[in-house]
């Protein structure tokens, strides 16, 4: 097992694309640096600030010198600081009022309207603050007039203008929000459907070692069809359900890892350590299953006498960390390769799931590998 090389945000499509989906899907879900989503924010407001201009001239359009580089420059400018104002207090109002209303898991349990109002609300209401503000930075403080006559109608105009924005964007969120829901349970089917789809050679191998066994070793078949028995059971369970607790996770671990004893013998033994509370932790099924398979296919099996793999969780500053370790040929050159698949898997689950708020890191140790998979209990 190989541990994906750092690169900086930049140069990180996935956790790029995980914040993005975060600012976008209004649902309030944290991903990436917090001074991330502040960027978005800064983003959105220059991009916007370019179809205020372009409607200033519009609706100027017998005075407006529409050829002219430096006044379109200008009312850019001047329409830029105003959106940012206006959409970093905006930006303010959702990280103070999130938490006043329950944190983000509360606020996605709420019905369309509520949220609808909420998600329309707040951009209005930072309109209604940053509006004056803004156009006092942006030297437009004369404009801003409360006779009803001049500064009274651009209020009003400016008001409801950014009302129907508010309520198109945040219906085109919404869209895109049931959009990436869409994607993320057609991930989940997917992975569904490879856990029906059983390891051809782990279910013929073992079969063909109970036929063997039955002749000379009777106790010996009857334990290992025990265990395989109690495998599928577990692993048909995950089938039926988007998640579960981490306890039963385990269990498919052991009693995978139970089979495999029966064949490997001496050469394979296995620990399992875990918290009481760590074990009620509900997670998607299959996240912990192809790191002990790694484990034991790229880390013991190319070892001639063996090892042991052991896995360990608990709760850790608000996240349930569980590490899969071996004490096989560790991480070089020795190790065969094929994982890749399955690790690149289970990281495309977790941001699907958490964004990048869960992690899964692969280290050496001396001797073997260790992976760490670390998921937000508040996920």
């Amino acid at each position: 097992m190989t541990s994906a090389p750092f690169r900086p945000l930049w140069r990180d499509g996935r956790r790029l694309r995980a914040s993005w989906h975060a600012w976008l899907s209004n649902d309030l879900q944290p991903s990436g640096p917090p001074w991330l989503q502040w960027v978005w924010t800064l983003l959105f407001s220059c991009a916007l600030a370019v179809g205020f201009t372009v409607l200033g001239f519009v609706l100027n359009a017998r005075t407006a010198r529409w050829t002219d580089p430096a006044l379109w420059a200008w009312w850019y400018w001047k329409n830029v600081i105003v959106c940012v104002t206006i959409g970093l207090i905006i930006q303010g109002l959702f990280t103070i009022l999130a938490p006043l209303f329950g944190g983000r898991a509360r606020i996605r349990t709420w019905p369309d309207w509520k949220r609808t109002v909420f998600f329309s609300g707040v951009p209005l209401l930072g309109v209604l603050i940053g509006w004056v503000p803004g156009m006092w930075m942006a030297g437009l403080a004369s404009w801003v007039r409360m006779d009803w006559s001049q500064g009274g109608k651009i209020i009003g105009i400016t008001s409801a203008l950014s009302l129907g924005i508010t309520f198109v964007l945040h219906h085109w969120f919404a869209s895109k929000n049931r959009q990436l829901k869409a994607e993320r349970r057609a991930t989940e089917a997917q992975l569904r459907l490879l856990q029906g789809q059983i390891e051809p050679h782990f279910l013929f191998n073992t079969l063909a070692n109970v036929h063997s066994l039955i002749d000379y070793d009777a106790p010996k078949a009857k334990e290992m069809l025990g265990a395989f028995t109690a495998y599928l059971r577990a692993s048909l369970g995950g089938l039926r359900r988007e998640t579960g607790p981490l306890d039963d996770e385990l269990a498919l671990a052991a009693a995978y890892l139970t089979v495999l004893q029966t064949r490997m013998e001496e050469r394979l033994r296995f620990e399992i350590h875990a918290s009481p509370p760590a074990r009620l932790v509900p997670l998607p099924p299959m996240l912990l299953q192809p790191l002990v398979e790694n484990a034991v296919h790229h880390g013991l099996e190319p070892k001639i006498e063996g090892g042991t793999v052991r896995i360990d969780a608990a709760l850790r500053d608000g996240f349930v960390v569980i590490e899969v370790s071996d004490d096989g040929v560790g991480p070089g050159a020795s190790r065969r390769g094929g994982n890749g698949i399955a690790l690149d898997n289970i990281r495309e689950r977790l941001v699907a799931q958490y964004g990048d708020r869960a992690s899964l890191r692969l280290e050496p140790i001396e001797p073997g590998c260790r992976a760490t998979l670390r998921v937000p209990l508040d996920g």
